[in-house]
């Protein structure tokens, strides 16, 4: 149940925050398990930056989590979709959004940057969620404070899904 998965990941987080990682289901046994089908607990929309690896820093393995990760874990159509399928059709019984500190992406659109390609569409989908905190890119606590109203305008527009509306 959704309590039970959400306990899952705290306490693989715990173990990964106190170096006690035990890296279940990492092994090519669970990928040819896995490979029949898959079948989630949970389900994150996390950023893309490199340095948050979320099977790991959860202590999960193959099959256990189904990620969708993009710059500054902004919610698209694209990426709501690829999560209405880990929820509905996957199973996954819990749903979370994961900001970290320093997100480029959030202090990129604090600062307005001037950003070349495709680039500049993430940092649209998270002005809306920043408006009091443009500007204040070099202010370490408003840099935090912006992430997690990202965190939290994301989770909104999740909510705002018919199938997710329907899960909660």
């Amino acid at each position: 149940n959704p309590e039970q998965a959400l306990e899952k990941l705290m306490i693989g987080n715990k173990k990964f925050v106190e170096s006690k990682r035990t890296n279940p289901n990492q092994n090519t046994v669970r990928l040819q398990e896995v490979a029949q089908g898959q079948n989630p607990f949970a389900a994150v929309l996390s950023c893309a930056d490199s340095r948050v690896p979320v099977e790991i820093i959860f202590d999960q393995g193959f099959g256990d989590v189904f990620v969708v990760r993009n710059a500054g874990n902004v919610g698209t159509p694209e990426e709501i979709g690829s999560l209405e399928f880990g929820t509905l059709v996957l199973g996954a019984k819990i749903l979370t959004v994961i900001g970290h500190e320093s997100c480029g992406a959030v202090k990129a659109t604090m600062e307005e940057a001037k950003v070349p390609g495709s680039i500049g569409s993430i940092l649209e989908q998270i002005k809306p969620a920043i408006p009091d905190y443009i500007g204040l890119q070099k202010d370490k606590e408003a840099v935090k404070k912006a992430v997690e109203a990202n965190v939290k305008f994301q989770v909104e527009k999740l909510k705002m899904s018919p199938v997710m509306a329907q899960l909660i």
